[in-house]
């Protein structure tokens, strides 16, 4: 019976983690909406406590879910925030009177792929990429701005700072949720916002 209520409450925690990269995906796609750009990353290793914890830090690419910007929760149902990447080209404010610091063709630079050492790729030209670290947390980082280093290959790849993600099943050694955005939706809609021609 208490295998059965750990298994319940695993795949709770699983619904839940996935549930929130889903809200915190329309979330980037309405702040895009609403400002002509995508956020940029939060810097990860800044305690919650601290005044800029949360918001976005337009001098990178990697770093974690901007949660304060986006007015968000700060983590998944396991403790650590949302790693968040997105190219620059996607971040750049409007110029002086357009309505998109980027254009219709635009294109991002991530890829997900189904293992590090896979030469095949599930998706590919991203602007951004967001990963749950999952119940191990490993590559993760905490409210305290500390990491937990991922030993195993794939989850070294969702949690170093390179252009390459991996979504996969769960099993032992891995147990990262990913999401990611597209030029295509991304793009579709904000000309359907009137934010792009």
């Amino acid at each position: 019976m208490l295998s059965n209520l750990s298994g319940q409450r695993r795949y709770g925690e699983e619904q839940r983690a996935q549930g929130q990269l889903e809200l915190s995906q329309e979330a980037l796609y309405g702040f895009a909406i609403s400002h002509g750009r995508l956020p940029c990353p939060a810097n990860p290793t800044l305690d919650s406590a601290a005044s800029d914890a949360g918001n976005e830090d337009c001098s990178r690419e990697y770093g974690v879910l901007p949660w304060r910007t986006l007015g968000l929760g700060e983590t998944d149902p396991w403790g650590q925030r949302l790693s968040y990447y997105v190219r620059q080209t996607f971040t750049t404010p409007p110029a002086s009177g357009a309505r998109a610091g980027f254009s219709l063709d635009s294109i991002g630079n991530a890829n997900i792929r189904p293992a590090a050492n896979a030469g095949n790729k599930l998706a590919d030209a991203l602007p951004a990429v967001l990963v749950s670290h999952g119940r191990n947390g490993f590559g993760g980082y905490r409210q305290n701005g500390q990491r937990t280093s991922a030993s195993h290959l794939d989850e070294q790849e969702n949690a170093d700072a390179d252009l390459i993600f991996v979504n996969r099943l769960p099993d032992d050694n891995y147990d990262d949720q990913v999401i990611w955005l597209t030029s295509s939706i991304l793009n579709s809609r904000l000309l359907a916002a009137g934010r792009m021609p």
